[in-house]
């Protein structure tokens, strides 16, 4: 059996409105060790570095793509940039 693309979205979809509709005390938690004190004495707060606003010329059909794609477009539009970087690295 071949798995398409999309039918994993539908599943990925529906699981996530499950999953977003559960109360805190139906997840099942017994697989998850617990967390002693030594973890939390050696635990440090690590903030992400906060983004830089700049004004920045592309092309109308590709500014049009992304608002297309509705609330979180900028937020992509970040991830694609910093995807390429990543992978241009030496």
């Amino acid at each position: 059996m071949t798995v398409k693309k999309r039918d994993l979205k539908k599943q990925s979809l529906t699981d996530r409105k499950r999953i977003d509709s559960m109360k805190d005390e139906e997840i099942d938690l017994s697989d998850i060790p617990e967390l002693g004190d030594n973890f939390f004495k050696n635990a440090e707060l690590v903030l992400p570095k906060p983004k830089v606003v700049v004004t920045l010329r592309v092309d109308a059909d590709v500014m049009e793509w992304f608002r297309n794609k509705g609330k979180g477009y900028q937020t992509m539009m970040n991830a694609v940039l910093k995807g390429w970087v990543e992978q241009h690295r030496t």
